[in-house]
């Protein structure tokens, strides 16, 4: 039973332990890149997941994301993992792929959708559905805009046919400021991401740190350090994305998720923003107390 979308918390207060991200590269965060985040990547989810932390020691966090997967692919490889982790907080974003990539139909894959939904919502969990964003000004998947509208109708009716909240893209029309997209016009960028993140929160009702158009970064880190973050990173994700790229590879084969175990979302025992360096080991303790 969704649980965010009506009565209110006081501040720092919500009824989340444990928060599990499923969907594509719109959930993993590409466009945000972080080298001290797990997978060299921020995103909203994290975004999300460090808000609801905040106050709430026990709080654990998984991210099952992986770019380029397919409507069926994340239902197939998420779905079961995810309700092994017994989360009581769940976002599924997925389906886009399918639409801009290879020219699905929406009604289809919302019936794919719903069965996967039905599936996570006998776990009791507060769940989270997104509508894909309004891409019409956008050359060529502008194309698929109708499709995308039709989709997100499906959507809302499957949003309410199992007590689903909705974090609604569509209607974000922060999202048409061209600031808030990297340089591909496929994923967000930090403001974007940071966007999206005061979006989800407020659709669980939830107070938050998180101020329009500022958003919230790690803490500074000195130029030795930053090098050598942005050469992790580059070698890790920037240069095998531009590999996959060219070569017309799946963007999501032989991936794995950035955060495959529910755990503390600064590592344990660490506070906020607390440097751990960009091992994915280093913030996925599993809390087997949880």
């Amino acid at each position: 039973m969704a649980q965010g979308g009506s009565g209110s918390f006081g501040a720092g207060l919500h009824p989340w332990s444990r928060y599990v991200a499923l969907g594509d590269s719109f959930t993993e965060g590409l466009g945000d890149p972080e080298p001290r985040s797990p997978g060299g990547l921020r995103g909203w989810a994290d975004r999300v997941a460090e808000e609801l932390s905040t106050g709430h020691q026990d709080f654990a966090y998984a991210n099952l994301a992986i770019s380029g997967r397919l409507l069926h692919q994340i239902l197939e490889e998420q779905l079961g993992p995810a309700i092994e982790l017994q989360p009581d907080l769940i976002t599924l974003n997925a389906g886009g792929n399918d639409l801009l990539f290879h020219r699905s139909d929406p009604d289809k894959l919302a019936l794919e959708l719903d069965a996967g939904v039905e599936s996570l919502a006998r776990t009791g969990a507060t769940i989270v559905l997104f509508t894909g964003p309004d891409w019409g000004a956008t050359p060529v998947l502008g194309l698929a805009r109708g499709k995308v509208a039709i989709y997100n109708e499906n959507i809302r009716v499957i949003a309410a046919r199992h007590d689903a909240l909705i974090a609604d893209l569509w209607a974000l029309r922060q999202l048409t400021d061209p600031r808030m997209w990297d340089a591909d016009r496929l994923h967000f960028s930090p403001l974007g991401q940071h966007t999206i993140a005061i979006m989800v929160l407020d659709t669980l009702n939830v107070p938050h740190s998180l101020e329009p158009l500022t958003p919230k970064a790690l803490p500074e880190r000195n130029w030795r350090e930053a090098r050598a973050g942005d050469m992790v990173w580059a070698r890790e994700h920037l240069f095998p994305w531009v590999v996959r790229r060219l070569t017309q590879r799946n963007a999501g084969d032989g991936r794995h998720p950035k955060r495959p175990e529910p755990g503390p979302v600064f590592g344990a025992a660490m506070p906020p923003g607390s440097f751990v360096g960009s091992d994915p080991r280093n913030l996925t303790a599993k809390d087997d107390s949880l």
